[in-house]
């Protein structure tokens, strides 16, 4: 039992799960779930007990059993006592002063991020400003590598997601070659089939993959159908990159996505196997999204958010190049409105990044959200200064397959051009030798290059000569 006074009241939280959800700033899904605190004021005393609560609590008390969490186990058994020594004696509300102050660095926080829980970043973050959130995620820095480079200084990448509703070879084609003269797709070109068919995931990474080899384009390819339709794809000989798979914070909804550890596991070592990265041998992509485990009825009572931390805990431990929280795309019944979908996408920034994960995001929403384009301009801008390694490249910022609003080329190319911000260094290579884009970064004003349309072209099968 926890217990905190404020305005002469006395507020009771059973057990630290409740005290981590009532702290939790305002969202729909934890009060579909009835676990939210009743008042603004509830909310703030549990903030304040929370605040004078041990880092080290959450490695004695764990929020869900042991003995009945495989996520709550791998989170225990890997964490790093050693790197967490520098924080061990701080409270909560210490921890968030000392990640605020100008002392501690980005060299620090690296040091410190395999001693750092899920549930100690969902805490300290409950109890920071948005400004706060930012502040910290800017100084951490994660790199990863495949074939180009992600997450350093100074640069913004982007993911082509060329959607099709029919996994059309000629649409999808067309939507990569958008991208590329928009000068998008460093991260990932990643494609979310329309169907589960391991012959369609083969069909659309050969043709990615004849395209990057034609002209040497320093990218990486992903097909987001199920872990185990890839795992069939690369026992067929499939030109396979990146291994996808959405990740959630418990064992339980792991299970409703069909998978577990073992199987990440399996799926890890035959992408590795295959030995295609250039520069870098992380050869995972993970998907997750605040509320994936309540609607899976798998949350064991936590809060959407740390059961959102947790789901980094997984990733993590598979050293992917890249995760990506979906923020707005489950839908208002969790995420109401462009204010809980700003908070929670830089929530789960910070989360990712204190714990040394190379987070992206997909700023979206549904179009029952109380939420439009506007919310998404300016999360897109506070993600850039909070140092987001990626964001989403969608035709028109409308996915006609997944139905729901993301960001656009267009938007990738406003972040970057802003903030002053380019492309990983091998992909801008690419793009300079193209002449897709000027020496200072901006798109050429020129024709664009014919080769590369006329190949996209033949790819798909059009006869189009540019």
């Amino acid at each position: 039992m926890y217990t905190q006074t404020l305005g002469g009241r006395t507020y009771h939280f059973a057990d630290l799960k409740s005290l981590m959800a009532r702290a939790t700033p305002e969202r729909s899904g934890d009060q579909l779930a009835g676990i939210a605190a009743a008042s603004a004021e509830e909310r703030v005393a549990a903030q304040l007990r929370l605040a004078d609560l041990p880092l080290s609590t959450f490695l004695e008390e764990p929020l869900i059993a042991y003995e009945s969490d495989e996520v709550t186990r791998l989170i225990l058994d890997t964490h790093d006592r050693a790197a967490f020594a520098p924080v061990s004696s701080l409270t909560v509300g210490a921890f968030r002063e000392w990640l605020l102050a100008y002392t501690t660095t980005g060299e620090r926080l690296a040091a410190l991020a395999p001693g750092i829980t899920p549930e100690m970043a969902a805490a300290v973050s409950k109890l920071m400003r948005n400004q706060d959130l930012i502040a910290v995620s800017r100084k951490c820095r994660v790199v990863t590598r495949f074939r180009t480079s992600i997450g350093l200084p100074g640069r913004f990448s982007s993911r082509i997601q060329p959607n099709h509703p029919t996994d059309d070879p000629r649409g999808i084609a067309a939507a990569i070659l958008d991208g590329l003269l928009h000068g998008c797709g460093d991260a990932v070109i990643g494609i979310n089939p329309a169907t589960d068919s391991p012959q369609a995931v083969i069909t659309l990474l050969e043709l990615i993959d004849e395209l990057r080899q034609r002209y040497a384009i320093p990218i990486q390819s992903s097909l987001l159908a199920h872990v185990t339709t890839q795992l069939t794809a690369i026992e067929r000989g499939a030109p396979v990159d990146l291994v996808f798979q959405s990740v959630a914070g418990t064992e339980a909804a792991n299970r409703s996505f069909g998978i577990d550890l073992a199987l990440l596991r399996e799926a890890r070592a035959a992408a590795l196997a295959l030995g295609r990265g250039t520069i870098g041998d992380n050869v995972m992509y993970f998907e997750t999204g605040q509320g994936s485990a309540l609607s899976a009825n798998a949350h064991h009572g936590l809060d959407q958010q740390t059961c959102e931390a947790r789901a980094y805990a997984v990733a993590r431990h598979f050293a992917p190049l890249l995760v990506n929280t979906v923020v707005g795309f489950i839908g208002p019944e969790y995420l109401y409105d462009g204010k809980q979908i700003i908070r929670a996408a830089l929530e789960d920034l910070f989360c990712g990044r204190l714990m040394g994960v190379p987070m992206g995001c997909d700023a979206c929403y549904t179009n029952h959200a109380e939420a439009d384009q506007n919310d998404m301009d300016t999360l897109l801008v506070l993600l850039g200064v909070a140092g987001c390694a990626y964001i989403m490249g969608v035709p028109g910022a409308d996915d006609v397959m997944l139905n729901y609003q993301s960001t656009s080329y267009h938007d990738v190319r406003f972040v970057q051009t802003t903030l002053g911000l380019r492309p990983a260094p091998e992909f801008e290579a690419w793009l300079l030798d193209l002449g897709i884009i000027e020496p200072d970064g901006r798109l050429a004003h020129r024709e664009q290059p014919r080769l590369l349309l006329q190949a996209v072209a033949q790819l798909a099968g059009t006869g189009a000569t540019g």
